[in-house]
């Protein structure tokens, strides 16, 4: 019994805190009501019939007068489009009905609902900031001898701040010294800790568990990646999916024609039908007011898509807008990069095959001297395998050819190194490349003469082949494969995943080429494309698609900038659980539209047949209202499934 208290002691404990200037004001009007009721006949009996005025009007004015306010502010400005205007015309009509109990109520059970409403937003709004709020309050910083707690803006990139246990990591950097395991569930909701040494990246909100870490900072305050992904999940909810706009802009129309609706109900039956009372007619228009009111979608709906993505961000995936929130909802294609997407990105060398007189040391250092400078993960495991000295000043002309390969002078021999297409550009006579090769092949030319080749092997994601299959029972359609690198690599891979589309041997130019061919088929038939890549060298691709998805995403700037959602654990297997987040909250927000939609439907027909009353009327309101927000914030817990 004992447990089952405590969440609703929380809760309105927490609501009484929030709210508690509105909650007095409804208990005090609400006592005033009761009186009213109770004393309603004893006043109509006497003299005194102006005193049940002196009981409602000021119950009415308690918890009405923000709303006369805002609709009084609205009418100036021109605009009738908000749910004041509806509840100050209905209540207004009410009182001038002489029906002051209903007046009372209307503005009471709807002061009840916004504050419940509002309570509910700011528990919703609450639990993603501090799901978010991972930025630590100070810094240790090693400034001599001492050392000085200080926040973390005041810490000066190159300066050494000290971590110890349980303690949040304050700024990016590198490990200076120390070793440790490290939580990096607030960043990319894995919960499996990783292990940190001398020379490991750290980044903000990691939280260090075991040893002491002395780290050099790389990055202030407002350039770590923790700070630019706060930044973006809050700017989040200002890109709105296509739904709220839809929402918003109904509404916006909505009210003035609900209004017209009322007086047309209020006028014509009394002129077109003998016998039919102008009084209650009105007051079937008044009904019809106060059931129409939209609160429910335009809360609801934002709240909703805002849950969907702090929901996705419990889970270490970072949706930049509600509308990407949409775009995933209906995916029919999705497009792969292959290297660091669906294969580990971690290259290392397999085998080394010289030829015309050359040893396989002449082939790795002469490819090693020129791939020397250029950052990609090819170039370092090449570095790695040849492991002797790599002298840069000798190196001249060096010049990168995208998506074929490198070249310089080394020595005074010019050097060339990339795929079987750069050989041709180069004029280098040499042997066709063999399919049955199980890797990436890097041919090496030295002074004009072909050398031989290094295979590269980059293992498959282990999870790739898992989350394809998981994608296609959430019934993605179509998978394709765009890669830069060789056709028999390129097939590997895909035969291993079941991919059959594969278009290798690709430049960024043509990657998105080949992705706005895909655009044209999936758009025609209104379906949605996704391109999932590396965030690194795929910017042009990412942009080009409906919804970009960069993997690698922990520490990546390139990835945070140039991808719509970002992947925060490096995880393929985050992608379906992304397309389930998007479909249950795009489920949520049309279950909210269409319950709201048919319940006041309902009640509309209903007063205006004269069966519902502005009782049931406010009753229905409310507590459509509240189902719809209660609904809404079910986005924020939500699990994927097994």
């Amino acid at each position: 019994m004992t447990e089952g208290r405590k969440p609703r002691q929380g809760f309105f404990r927490d609501l009484w805190r929030e709210q508690r200037a509105g909650l007095l004001q409804i208990t005090l009007a609400a006592v005033l009501l009761a009186l009213g009721i109770i004393f309603e006949e004893r006043f109509h009996k006497s003299s005194f019939v102006y005193l049940e005025y002196l009981l409602y009007l000021p119950a009415y004015l308690l918890v009405g007068r923000g709303v006369l306010l805002a609709a009084w502010r609205s009418t100036l400005r021109g605009r009738i489009s908000d749910e004041t205007t509806l509840m100050s015309i209905a209540t207004l009509g009410a009182i001038a009905l002489h029906q002051l109990p209903e007046a009372v109520a209307v503005m009471l059970f709807y002061s009840v609902g916004e504050n419940l409403q509002n309570f509910a937003v700011s528990r919703s709004r609450r639990s993603v900031s501090d799901l978010l709020d991972v930025r630590p309050d100070q810094a240790r910083v090693k400034r001599g001898e001492e050392t000085a707690l200080v926040t973390p803006e005041e810490v000066a990139i190159g300066e050494t701040i000290i971590v110890q246990p349980g303690e949040r990591i304050p700024l990016d950097g590198l490990v200076l010294e120390g070793e440790s395991f490290v939580d990096t569930s607030a960043l990319t909701g894995e919960s499996v800790p990783r292990r940190l040494e001398t020379g490991s990246p750290v980044l903000a909100g990691m939280v260090c568990t075991t040893g002491i870490l002395m780290v050099q900072v790389g990055k202030s305050a407002e350039e770590s990646s923790l700070a630019r992904i706060l930044k973006l999940v809050e700017e989040a909810s200002g890109r709105k999916a296509q739904t709220e706009r839809a929402v918003t802009a109904f509404s916006r129309y909505y009210t003035p024609a609900v209004i017209a609706a009322a007086v047309g109900l209020a006028v014509l039956p009394p002129l077109l039908v003998p016998g039919a009372a102008f009084v209650t007619w009105l007051y079937r228009a008044l009904v019809l007011l106060v059931i129409s009111c939209p609160c429910a979608l335009v809360i609801s709906v934002p709240l909703g898509y805002f849950g969907g993505i702090g929901g996705a961000s419990r889970h270490g995936i970072l949706i930049k807008g509600a509308n990407f929130l949409d775009v995933l909802a209906r995916l029919d294609t999705i497009a792969f990069d292959k290297t660091g997407t669906l294969t580990l990105g971690t290259f290392r060398v397999v085998a080394v095959l010289p030829q015309a007189g050359f040893t396989e040391n002449d082939v790795l250092q002469a490819a090693a001297q020129v791939e020397a400078p250029s950052p990609h993960p090819i170039a370092a495991s090449i570095l790695a395998a040849y492991g002797g000295k790599v002298d840069a000043e000798k190196l001249e002309n060096y010049e990168a050819v995208s998506g074929h390969g490198v070249k310089g002078r080394w020595q005074g021999k010019p050097i060339a190194a990339g795929n079987d297409r750069f050989m041709h550009m180069e004029g280098v006579p040499h042997e066709d490349t063999v399919c049955d090769l199980s890797g990436t092949v890097i041919h090496v030319a030295i002074d004009g003469v072909y050398a031989g080749y290094i295979t590269i092997a980059d293992a498959i994601r282990p999870e790739a082949a898992a989350a394809l299959n998981e994608l296609k029972r959430l019934g993605v359609r179509h998978f394709a494969l765009l890669t830069g690198d060789e056709d028999c690599v390129a097939q590997q891979v895909g035969r291993y995943l079941g991919i059959a589309d594969i278009h290798a041997g690709l430049l960024p130019g043509d990657k998105v080429a080949r992705l706005e061919s895909l655009a044209e088929k999936i758009h025609s038939r209104h379906g949605k494309l996704a391109f999932v890549g590396d965030g690194i060298n795929d910017a042009p691709v990412l942009t080009r698609a409906d919804v970009g998805v960069a993997m690698g995403g922990l520490g990546s700037d390139a990835a945070i900038e140039a991808a719509d959602v970002v992947i925060m654990d490096d995880k393929l297997s985050q992608l379906p659980v992304a397309v389930q987040i998007a479909r249950r909250t795009h489920r949520i927000v049309l279950q909210n539209i269409g319950f709201a939609f048919g319940i006041k439907a309902l009640f509309m027909l209903l007063g205006a047949c004269g069966i519902a009353s502005i009782w049931e009327a406010v009753f229905a309101d409310v507590g459509v209202s509240l189902l719809a927000v209660l609904n809404a914030t079910r986005t924020l817990r939500f699990k994927p499934k097994p």
